[in-house]
């Protein structure tokens, strides 16, 4: 982010230890759920979401919102440029903007509207109580898993894409693949060494390696049906050959030379659905134009040209056995391996944490 809200104020400032997880949870019946305060029931009309379709993150709420049906229950808006005032709204010609609920100008405002002294970062994507006037929650992996089950008795969707006995798994698997996946692109565009580089692509691409190996065998992450793990993948995945590959400098091998993990890019992409809440060429421009640090003179790649619509042939792959090869970041909790690579992205992070200060990051 470029600045934060100090006390209600907007203010040119960085601080890794600052508030702003807000954590609130809409449930069945209003009741508190695992964090925050309770009153958050489920409702039709009542909660809006503000997107960004850049950013991974904000992408995985646009997809859960679109697999569990609820585009006629919850409303979106869109924020457009990351500027420095943070998320801004995009301004049409009749001087209004894409905050369908109040025509902001910028995302903080509405952070003031729900606490006018609010303090930390004005981030998206933001779950917001129209009734309430209140966030509810910005915190995406609060907000996917509540999109994923708290309105199945309103909408007949029981869709569910973090079971009961899969979630141990599904949660090792999050915490490994975004410290090496979906954290790890960052750590590598964002490092202003070059030992932290080599390092840094180095954890990165030994992960995508052992995912690469783990998805020969097995369609999809964890079990044999698709799961928030596979999502959480995929919208990292899905702009790594475009923007990645490039402006980041992970350059050692794309997606497309990964015939399981392109495979599996493919496949989660012809869900039903899910190209609609793809904007590739508008992201790609996002990144180039606004991370000026690393593309000073925002010239946008016109390639790669990618065929998202391949055949894919993963289905080939449900009747086989699961595979027992582990990646070592993937593991269960407890064995040898388990967290070495975990603890090498740890020491790439930590190098990045001081460099980053002046380099505006997609969130």
């Amino acid at each position: 982010m470029t600045g934060m809200l100090v006390r209600g104020k907007w203010k040119q400032t960085f601080s890794e230890d600052s508030p702003g997880i807000i954590k609130n949870w809409i449930t069945v019946d209003g009741e508190s759920g695992p964090s925050g305060n309770g009153g958050f029931k489920a409702q039709k009309d009542r909660y809006h979401l503000f997107v960004s379709k850049v950013c991974p993150l904000n992408h995985l709420t646009l997809i859960f919102r679109k697999l569990k049906g609820l585009e006629d229950f919850i409303s979106v808006s869109f924020v457009d440029e990351l500027g420095d005032k943070g998320w801004e709204f995009a301004r049409h010609n009749n001087n209004s903007t894409s905050d369908d609920l109040y025509h902001s100008d910028y995302l903080y405002e509405i952070y003031l509207k729900s606490d006018s002294t609010y303090t930390g970062y004005a981030s998206a994507p933001v779950l917001w109580d129209k009734k309430m006037e209140t966030i509810v929650s910005n915190e995406c992996g609060d907000i996917i898993r509540m999109l994923n089950s708290a309105f199945n008795g309103l909408t007949g969707n029981t869709l569910d894409f973090y079971p009961k006995d899969l979630r141990q798994e599904i949660d090792d698997i999050n915490e490994a693949a975004y410290k090496l996946v979906n954290d790890g692109v960052y750590n590598v565009g964002l490092v202003k060494t070059q030992v932290g580089y080599e390092r840094a692509v180095k954890t990165l691409f030994k992960a995508l390696d052992a995912l690469e190996l783990r998805l020969e065998s097995r369609q999809y992450l964890v079990g044999k049906q698709v799961t928030e793990a596979d999502w959480r993948l995929f919208t990292t995945l899905f702009r790594f050959d475009s923007i990645y590959n490039g402006l980041f400098k992970c350059n050692i091998k794309r997606i497309v030379d990964y015939p399981a993990l392109w495979g599996f890019v493919r496949e989660l992409y012809q869900m039903d659905g899910i190209s609609e809440t793809c904007d590739l060429e508008y992201t790609k421009k996002h990144y180039y134009k606004t991370m000026k640090s690393l593309n000073p003179n925002q010239v946008v790649p016109l390639g790669p040209q990618l065929d998202f619509l391949a055949p894919h042939n993963r289905s080939d792959l449900s009747h086989m056995r699961e595979s027992k090869l582990q990646m070592p970041a993937i593991q269960q909790k407890g064995t040898e391996k388990a967290n070495i690579l975990p603890k090498q992205a740890q020491k790439v992070q930590q190098e990045v944490l001081d460099k980053k200060q002046s380099t505006s990051r997609i969130h």
